[in-house]
């Protein structure tokens, strides 16, 4: 696979919170902090729960089901009940549209 994707506008993301995108299988929780932008895996691992849901400290994500929060830029659980990281997506905009690099399965 290791292919990009088209996300959608990057005038559709709004500062400092999360949207969640679907390409194929993949659940994508995307989110802008000025002028970068984020992605990672939208299900926390510890619960499934919608992280784009999540509010947004710094470039932490908290998940909204059980509190445990992600490092946006490496997916990588900072609190319980969470230990298992997401994954996290190079993210490309190019006039005005975002897309996301999918990777391999592993």
């Amino acid at each position: 696979m290791n292919e990009w994707c088209v996300l959608g506008p990057l005038a559709d993301l709004e500062q400092e919170a999360g949207k969640r995108y679907d390409i194929g299988e993949e659940r994508i929780a995307v989110f802008l902090i000025g002028d970068d932008v984020y992605a990672i895996g939208d299900r926390c691992s510890h619960a499934e729960a919608s992280l784009a849901e999540g509010e947004l400290f710094d470039t932490e994500v908290e998940c909204p089901r059980h509190g445990s929060s992600f490092d946006i830029t490496t997916g990588i659980p900072h609190s319980l009940p969470a230990t298992t990281p997401v994954p996290t997506y190079e993210v490309r905009v190019t006039d005005g549209v975002m897309e996301a690099r999918l990777k391999d399965p592993v």
